[in-house]
């Protein structure tokens, strides 16, 4: 896994694939953004392969560090990484080392240097995780079942103690077992817990096999948790239930004014399992992936809902008797997303820009890293890009501007 350099400081970490840095002074309307590929430019060298607009350059920063998922930047400019086991994609031997992973440009070329990793190992019983964060001077990190808590030493690259749990008893396994988190300017500490299942079927991703209704999944699963980030050994529970009906919310973003963003995940196998309600493309092209506005005790729909991309709305789910699309029934009262992008791309991260360096089509939004899926036949996988989506666009409607990374 190759993630790059960023130049100037963006607050949190853009995706696992890449960040980006302008080789230009922010854009006006006197002054155009100047290509840094042209004479006089400065860019770095741009060995990552990537395919980048004019005025941004990448670099390998990092290179066979596993299967990272999130990162965070310290103020210092240490980079933390949260792995994930190999064996979650079947392909690569876990590290023998931990699966947190600081990193650092001691030199100020694009590259770290230093390479230290820490936390739980395969030996210890670890898998390794998502979720990672930064809040007054301490590091969060995921860890299979729990948020821990590490102190950063001034002056230290690692932790020098032991994991602090946060929360503890996380549901694992299923479909989802990962938990992103992000924690807000109060100290809320906000945990996704992800679907065990694809649509909450009596039979797990089986043609044709009914939902459970009411989905009793929904007690522990497919929501945002809500716990404080000042407290330790806090228990899972589905008291602290924030938000419902949210199948895979890998991405967290939170604005200047407290909004909180996360990314859902659609649902996979419409036309595998309902053959006679969906044509071959649609296998591909629905449902939409979403970015949702977080509100407290918001249900967002699954696994009754999907959203259609195309027709631009939630609609009735085959599991729950919706016929194809046309059906609306219960998801008329469902929250919808704020912004809708091509089906299966997998949105894996997430992170506001709220900064001066881009031109100004950058600011005020945010960047969703998508890591692609396998749920696309007829067509050829897709969606292993970053995309800028922004929160205000003209008359209030949200826009979106794709990077491609390939």
């Amino acid at each position: 896994m190759r993630f790059s350099h960023r130049c100037g400081v963006l607050g949190s970490a853009i995706a696992v694939f890449g960040a980006w840095c302008a080789g230009i002074a922010p854009a006006s309307a006197q002054s155009p953004p100047t290509d840094p590929r042209s004479k006089g430019a400065s860019c770095p060298e741009n060995d990552s392969g990537l395919k980048l607009p004019a005025g941004f350059c990448a670099t390998i920063f990092a290179d066979g560090v596993g299967h990272a998922r999130h990162l965070v930047v310290a103020p210092d400019g240490v980079v933390y990484v949260n792995t994930w086991s190999g064996r979650y994609y079947g392909n690569d031997k876990p590290h023998e080392g931990g699966f947190l992973v600081a990193l650092k440009d001691n030199t100020g070329a694009g590259k770290a240097d230093s390479n230290q990793r820490f936390g739980e190992t395969v030996a210890s019983g670890g898998a390794g995780g998502t979720g990672i964060g930064l809040y007054k001077g301490a590091l969060f990190a995921e860890i299979n079942d729990k948020i821990v808590r590490y102190a950063l030493p001034a002056g230290s690259l690692v932790p020098q103690g032991p994991a602090v749990p946060v929360v503890t008893g996380l549901p694992l396994g299923g479909d989802h077992p990962m938990h992103p988190f992000a924690i807000d300017g109060g100290g809320s500490l906000y945990v996704d817990v992800a679907t065990a299942t694809n649509a909450c079927q009596q039979q797990n991703r089986t043609p044709k096999s009914p939902g459970i209704n009411p989905c009793t999944e929904l007690e522990t699963r497919g929501g945002i948790w809500r716990y404080d980030a000042a407290k330790t050994n806090q228990t899972f529970s589905p008291g602290e239930r924030f938000a419902t009906g949210i199948r895979n919310a890998e991405g967290f973003a939170i604005d200047g004014a407290g909004h909180m963003f996360v990314t859902q995940h659609g649902r996979d196998q419409l036309r595998t399992n309902w053959p006679e309600l969906y044509k071959p493309d649609e296998e591909a092209t629905l449902p939409a992936e979403e970015l949702l506005l977080l509100k407290k005790a918001g249900d967002y729909g699954w696994p009754e809902c999907y959203f259609d991309g195309i027709q631009g709305k939630l609609v009735l789910a085959p599991e729950y008797g919706g016929d194809g699309g046309k059906n609306v029934g219960p998801c008329a009262a469902k929250s919808p997303p704020i912004a809708a992008f091509p089906a299966h791309w997998a949105p894996n991260a997430m992170a506001l820009y709220d900064k001066q360096q881009f031109p100004a089509r950058y600011r005020h939004g945010v960047f969703i890293a998508f890591h692609g899926s396998w749920n696309r036949a007829p067509y050829p996988q897709g969606g292993y890009n970053v995309v800028f989506q922004a929160l205000v666009g003209p008359r209030g409607r949200t826009r979106r501007r794709a990077l491609r990374l390939r």
